[in-house]
């Protein structure tokens, strides 16, 4: 299906992210987003007004569509063309694991020592001593 064959009235009901998906699919190449948004400006008929006035919209448009993907060199491409492949070597995994290990270890340690400071630090006979001030108090004094 050729976009410029179909009728402007057919293309006006569709959404600039629809459109911009049948241009992407029709050219089977990755687009900027000002060469995609004047293509389809150029076939809806608008002007260059109407271009610089929409684009921001457009451009939010397709960030948050996520038929989209934004290539490196800033272009934009139909997502299905494109894999995402995550490799993750085994040393990679066991070195997080010491580390993770050892922040562990050193969390349950600087825990005990703290533990270990408040019951020395504090005496029943110290306790007696202490009162409940409220807030009301606080200000009177």
């Amino acid at each position: 299906m050729n976009l410029k064959n179909i009728p402007i009235e057919e293309l006006e009901m569709l959404s600039y992210t629809d459109l911009t998906y049948l241009l992407l699919k029709e050219s089977k190449t990755s687009m900027n987003t000002p060469s995609i948004f004047k293509e389809i400006c150029n076939l809806l008929g608008y002007s260059d007004e109407e271009y610089s006035a929409k684009i921001g919209d457009y451009y939010t448009s397709l960030t948050i569509d996520k038929r989209f993907v934004l290539l490196e060199n800033n272009e934009w491409d139909i997502r299905d063309r494109h894999s995402v492949e995550l490799v993750m070597d085994e040393e990679d995994e066991s070195e997080e694991t010491e580390e993770e290990e050892e922040i562990e270890e050193e969390e349950e340690t600087e825990e005990e020592d703290i533990d270990e400071v408040i019951d020395d630090d504090i005496d029943d006979e110290d306790m007696d001593d202490l009162s409940i001030v409220s807030d009301d108090e606080e200000e009177e004094e």
